[in-house]
């Protein structure tokens, strides 16, 4: 009988710990971080730095070599603007090995001359990772691939706009639109701006007032008309600044009391 018991007790304990080494096995696998790599856009859009600060991505976020490259080749080009933008996206991804809640990692990847998409589509293919772009195009052909892709610009959809109806801000316009007398600027986090009879105003920084905006999962256009102070009467921009943002400019009433 106590042979019994004890065969009895044995097996009961190899079950017990077979299936705590299971579930130990189970919750490692599922703890595993999501491998995010990251496209040349969604550095450029300089989102992705608050959205890793705030600690909702906690996931593995992967930029390959080919991306930085990439960006570096921007930022020696010729065009002004694109210069900028490759600049502030290096500078992004300097930023994001800083931050705590994530874990960065610069993947030596072949320097070939396969497109960076098609480089982002294969890695995520092979080792069942995501990409993470602003670029709507490569996002409708990895749904194609069968590659799950993360979009800042949906995010910012589900969480409504940063920039409200009335908001006054500063922008450097820096081409002209596609309708007749409209400039065109962007926001620091890349995001367009179209101001009524500006087409005349490229390279000048000019204050504004959004007068709406329009938001798609292929991006966000905020439409904006020029502010003109009153007589005497500084008009002074609110929180949210955009790139270029000029000095606030006294008016002659204010100088003449120094």
């Amino acid at each position: 009988m106590e042979i019994a018991i004890i065969i009895l007790l044995t097996l009961i304990l190899l079950e017990t710990t077979f299936l705590m080494v299971k579930t130990g096995v189970t919750k490692r696998n599922t703890s595993q971080k999501r491998k995010i790599y990251v496209d040349t856009s969604a550095l450029i859009d300089g989102r992705i730095l608050k959205i890793a600060r705030s600690g909702f991505m906690n996931d593995q976020l992967i930029i390959p070599r080919s991306v930085v490259r990439e960006l570096q080749t921007l930022a020696d080009g010729k065009e002004h603007e694109k210069r900028k933008l490759a600049r502030d996206g290096m500078q992004v991804v300097r930023d994001l090995e800083r931050v705590e809640y994530c874990e960065v990692e610069i993947l030596q990847d072949a320097l070939d001359r396969t497109p960076v998409d098609e480089r982002l589509l294969a890695l995520a293919k092979e080792n069942h990772g995501v990409i993470l772009t602003t670029d709507y195009n490569l996002c409708q052909v990895a749904a194609t691939e069968h590659v799950e892709t993360l979009n800042p610009n949906t995010l910012s959809v589900a969480l409504g706009n940063e920039v409200q109806d009335g908001t006054i801000f500063d922008i450097r316009i820096t081409g002209t639109g596609a309708k007749m007398g409209q400039g065109v600027g962007h926001l620091d986090n890349g995001i367009m701006v179209v101001v009524s009879h500006a087409d005349n105003l490229v390279g000048q920084t000019v204050r504004v007032v959004a007068r709406r905006s329009n938001t798609t999962e292929s991006g966000r256009i905020v439409f904006a008309d020029i502010v003109k102070p009153t007589k005497n009467q500084e008009i002074r921009p609110q929180s949210y600044t955009a790139r270029g943002r000029a000095p606030s400019r006294k008016t002659k009433a204010q100088k003449s009391t120094k």
